[in-house]
């Protein structure tokens, strides 16, 4: 089994000590106590800390909520030496051949070290805001020739197609990157798997419980090997590891405990409503309760009760969290990428206490 790959996250719609915030696939409008604006400042403090502390990458997010991330991964790629930068896009809102000429460029400036994150968008009102009025199936069919497009005209030069959504004549760039960017991609639903299956190199899911998360990737794996084709795994997840196990949960009961009802209940009827799969599902994984967030030994669901996206976090003692991230990974994940409030701090906790004992266990 080969080792796992351990990718950081940059907070760039801001970072603090709390999970009530403005974010993707949130309502929130809220600026929590001691909040870190996004500034390029403090982004690159982020960046050489995951630099420095040995992480494999840094997941760069998308959407109206954060600061953009073709500009934020060109303004850090000068501030770390051997960082790679995974960089979410939304495929549907530029045209194929400029994404392909961009990633191109941005591959060569940074040495190779330029990875793409294709985030489809399973959320309508959010397409909207950038003029995208496809309903949620047909962004992923665009997003299967997008990707063929991308693809062909890296690897084969001058390219013709029509499709239903692109035609292009002559689509080319100037040179092809080198190494071609591999493509992660996420989408739970039954329009996005075969597009995963088809065209990417690493399927990425949020954190639910182990057997549900290797379940889930199964049918992905299954679809890719009918094309002739293996991926990769991946899992969004949060941590919070600290030198005993109370200390950690002491943590996390301290992010949740200024949650109103109200807010909870807010928030549960905009995640379940939405139309991203991936998002009912982790709303489901805590059904807006407090109660029972320990969905799994070591597996917390506190940060989807007001956060959209990755709601679950790893929590315990160095040691528990390490023996988590086994399990995941002897089910077929090869790359966590991880987060953590403040991303700063908890990019160190995860660094020092965790990733020794994965390197002692071979996984990292």
């Amino acid at each position: 089994m080969s080792t796992a790959k351990f990718f950081w996250f940059l907070p760039t719609s801001g970072d603090s000590r709390s999970i009530v915030a403005s974010s993707h696939a949130s309502s929130n409008q809220v600026v929590p106590p001691n909040y870190r604006p996004p500034s390029r400042g403090y982004l690159a403090e982020v960046a050489r800390a995951a630099d420095r502390l040995g992480f494999e990458g840094v997941l760069t997010p998308t959407g109206t909520w954060c600061e953009d991330a073709w500009l934020t991964t060109a303004a850090l790629l000068a501030e770390t030496e051997r960082l790679k930068f995974l960089v979410a896009f939304r495929p549907g809102l530029v045209p194929p051949t400029l994404a392909a000429q961009q990633a191109a460029t941005l591959q060569r400036f940074s040495g190779g070290r330029v990875l793409l994150n294709i985030v489809t968008g399973g959320d309508d009102v959010e397409q909207r805001r950038f003029g995208d009025w496809l309903d949620h199936d047909e962004r992923y069919a665009r997003t299967g020739e997008f990707l063929h497009i991308v693809d062909s005209v890296w690897r084969n030069g001058p390219l013709d197609f029509t499709g239903e959504y692109y035609h292009v004549e002559n689509a080319m760039v100037s040179a092809p990157p080198d190494p071609l960017p591999q493509f992660y991609f996420g989408g739970s639903s039954p329009a996005a798997l075969p597009i995963a299956a088809q065209h990417v190199d690493v399927y990425l899911t949020w954190g639910e419980p182990p057997q549900a998360a290797a379940a889930k990737i199964a049918k992905v794996r299954e679809l890719a090997a009918a094309r002739g084709r293996t991926l990769r795994f991946g899992i969004r997840l949060h941590t919070i590891s600290r030198d005993t196990s109370a200390a950690a949960w002491a943590v996390a009961d301290e992010l949740v405990a200024g949650l109103s009802a109200d807010q909870i209940a807010k928030q549960t009827a905009l995640h379940a409503s939405s139309q991203s799969e991936g998002q009912r599902r982790m709303t489901a994984l805590h059904g807006g309760r407090l109660d029972d967030l320990e969905i799994y030994p070591n597996l917390w669901a506190g940060v989807g009760l007001v956060r959209g996206g990755a709601g679950t976090a790893l929590v315990g003692s160095h040691e528990e969290v390490a023996n988590l991230i086994v399990e995941y990974h002897s089910l077929g994940f090869d790359e966590f990428i991880l987060s953590g409030y403040p991303h700063l701090e908890e990019a160190h906790w995860f660094a020092e206490g965790v990733l020794p004992l994965l390197v002692q266990k071979g996984v990292a």
